[in-house]
């Protein structure tokens, strides 16, 4: 059960010995995406117990139902990676869910999503179409200086704080520089305006130690301490680990500089959202199967993909913008789209084709919609599947209608609007499009029907937590009505 080569394991011996840390993290995700963890020390962590897993509640993950929740945790020695903390650092693994059958054998989880993801990437090859499916994609997040919330059966609400904000309240101790930027003019902004930007540099520094090529970080709109770090294009498994593995060092490195990370899609009111944007291409025999002659430089292929991605749009929303507070950022007029259209440096598009790619080898197209509180092993599989689908059934995105539109959508006559179609407006929408029309994912077993059920089940019911409770601002709407 060990992932890797012989050597593996004993290469990554001598590289603990060598650096002095004591701590094995071995990783795993649950369902909706957020990883867990267990410690083992050095002295534990033996080729006997990476071979035979770690094993584990998964009813507690979300997995299982109690009577049948011991499943195995077993160390993908691959994934090996160095994370900082407040001793040190520790090696962090992520690990791939077993599960024990009648005969006691051991045998994969088929609703790891990890276990989908491969899945996935097998599909892709059995259909010949392609080799591999390349994405890279674009992490916001905001840096806060405090983040407080609480919420009681009395009681309930949020404070953050950032030395950009112009309405900072400052306390008679405070004495930290106040350079405030406006609620949307953080873009690019540059010092001392940009008060993230050494943390910014430790973080990609200490990702591109471990192995992770970052093409640039920067301030982004948002002028409450918004920032944005994008990475170079890998395959879809290395990738989706990478997304966990980014978010968790961003938090980390946050914490360990006293401030505070999110990647809430729409942490702040009146100021821009995150998202977590996906520049995509496929390859086969080392070309570049999207770069062509057709519309903004793209293969027939290539708009076959978009078509499908259009087609399945709000479909794939469902698990690729799986929170209330994904659709708290998908407004109508702001600079997230919800447009289900597609256009050439257009960013008001559901899908963009980046106008400043002039190279065929480097030719792709960016799906905008997404944001980081995903499953990416998941959300990354839906797109390509969707992708898939549209290239099989070869579906031409503007014959049904998705453009391409080059005017900014948000300007155009209602009468054209109407004839848009929409990006879901509330989580239940997304789920229940997902619920209507996912046939697409069952295609080569990368999703199971019962996976399907089990996140809606869970989505639903993370909605139902919502509905039911007293908001903050519907006490300013409706307290003396």
């Amino acid at each position: 059960m060990i992932k890797g080569d012989e050597g593996s394991f004993d290469r990554l011996r001598e590289k603990l010995d060598e650096s002095g840390v004591e701590f094995i993290d071995v990783k795993a995700v649950d369902p909706i995406g957020r990883w867990r963890h267990i410690t083992i020390p050095k002295s534990s962590f033996t080729r006997e117990l990476v071979s035979r897993g770690i094993g584990f509640d998964s009813s507690s993950y979300g997995y299982s139902s109690v009577e049948n929740s011991d499943m195995l945790l077993a160390p993908d020695l691959e994934t090996a990676k160095l994370e900082p903390t407040e001793e040190g650092e520790v090696l962090s693994l992520i690990g791939d869910i077993y599960q024990i059958d009648e005969e006691g054998n051991r045998r994969r989880f088929p609703r790891d999503p990890r276990r989908t993801i491969v899945r996935a990437r097998n599909y892709l090859r059995e259909t010949q179409i392609a080799d591999d499916f390349l994405v890279s994609p674009e992490f916001e997040f905001y840096l806060f200086n405090d983040a407080r919330f609480y919420y009681g059966t009395s009681r309930g609400g949020f404070e953050v704080d950032s030395v950009e904000l112009s309405n900072r309240k400052k306390s008679e101790t405070d004495e930290e520089p106040h350079h405030p930027l406006p609620n949307t003019g953080g873009y690019h902004a540059p010092r001392p305006g940009d008060d993230g930007i050494e943390l910014r540099n430790r973080m990609v520094a200490f990702l591109e130690r471990e192995g992770i090529p970052v093409k640039y970080h920067h301030h982004e709109v948002g002028g409450a301490g918004e920032s944005e770090i994008e990475v170079g294009f890998d395959d879809l498994l290395t990738a989706s680990d990478n997304t966990l593995y980014i978010k968790h060092i961003v938090r980390i490195m946050a914490k360990l500089s006293g401030m505070s990370a999110t990647f809430m899609p729409k942490p702040v009111n009146d100021f821009p959202g995150n998202g977590m944007h996906l520049h995509q291409y496929m390859v086969k025999d080392g070309e570049n199967l999207f770069s062509g002659d057709k519309y903004g430089g793209l293969s027939e292929l290539a708009l076959h993909f978009i078509g499908g991605l259009l087609e399945h749009g709000r479909s794939i929303m469902g698990l690729t913008n799986p929170t209330t507070n994904s659709y708290k950022r998908l407004i109508p007029g702001h600079e997230a789209p919800v447009d289900l259209v597609f256009a050439r440096s257009n960013r008001s598009a559901a899908v963009r084709i980046p106008g400043y790619v002039q190279s065929g080898d480097r030719r792709r197209v960016e799906l905008r919609t997404l944001d980081a509180t995903c499953n990416p092993y998941l959300a990354y599989s839906a797109i390509l599947m969707a992708g898939l689908d549209g290239i099989e059934r070869e579906l031409d995105p503007q014959d049904l209608g998705y453009g391409p539109i080059e005017k900014n959508i948000y300007d155009l006559p209602e009468k054209e609007k109407k004839r848009i179609k929409q990006a879901p407006e509330s989580l239940s929408a997304s789920l229940n499009a997902l619920e209507k029309d996912h046939g697409y994912l069952l295609k080569g077993n990368v999703f199971e029907e019962s996976q399907i059920k089990n996140w809606l089940r869970i989505k639903r019911n993370e909605g139902s937590l919502f509905d039911d409770k007293p908001h903050p601002f519907e006490f300013m709407l409706y307290y003396d009505l």
